[in-house]
């Protein structure tokens, strides 16, 4: 199904299943999320191909704040490329993963509009419970316009990783910036994703997430 076809379109914050903070050390980024949003991060795994290990807090049952860091057993900082993590002094959101389908035929489409998402891969990793989760994403590697572009992820028949942890935070709103505002707003449109694009100085990710602190802003 290609992303303009007439199925009807999910409010945008059901599209968003991820929001990646990335983080030159994944303890320090963790506790920094934990002391701004009031919650405890539930470990994730860890990701060899990449060098990376994750910690996860839940946004609803189905959306859910990725923190990544160096798997330090694997890579240091240094040698981590994906997301940026090489080059990161501090934790920062980084880019986004949206709901997909028919991911083949969502890159196609996108290369149509001369929108290069990279190719689809196989992801996996094992939780701490043992439970393996499998999935199938676009390239998180490919230029998004600075990471305001998301790639796309469909967990297919695993349990989406958001419905088994505490349920503490909700995600109320999510701002993308760009120089660059009208023209990325074009191209999140011809993939799908019609929502706006406000002018800022680089490209950021923000969020606004209800937590048991109150109103915290990422």
């Amino acid at each position: 199904m290609s992303a303009n076809s007439e199925k009807p379109a999910l409010p945008i914050l059901e599209r968003i299943d991820h929001l990646v903070l990335a983080t030159p050390d994944l303890d320090a980024g963790v506790h920094h999320v934990e002391e701004l949003l009031g919650v405890e991060a539930v470990p994730g795994g860890h990701h060899p191909v990449y060098g990376t290990r994750n910690a996860l807090v839940a946004l609803s049952r189905s959306c859910y704040l990725e923190i990544i860091g160096p798997d330090e057993k694997i890579l240091n900082r240094e040698e981590v490329r994906v997301f940026g993590i090489h080059g990161l002094e501090q934790p920062r959101l980084v880019t986004w993963a949206a709901k997909g389908q028919e991911l083949e035929q969502l890159v196609d489409d996108a290369l149509k509009e001369m929108i290069d998402l990279g190719g689809v891969t196989l992801g996996a990793r094992r939780r701490p419970d043992g439970a393996e989760l499998t999935w199938r994403f676009t390239d998180p590697l490919a230029a998004r316009n600075g990471g305001v572009l998301p790639f796309f992820i469909d967990w297919g028949n695993s349990d989406h990783p958001a419905a088994s942890l505490p349920q503490q935070c909700e995600l109320l709103e999510m701002t993308l910036h760009h120089p660059h505002h009208d023209d990325v707003k074009e191209r999140l449109r011809a993939i799908g994703l019609d929502m706006p694009v406000a002018q800022g100085d680089q490209p950021q990710v923000a969020a606004t997430i209800r937590t048991p602190k109150g109103v915290a802003e990422l």
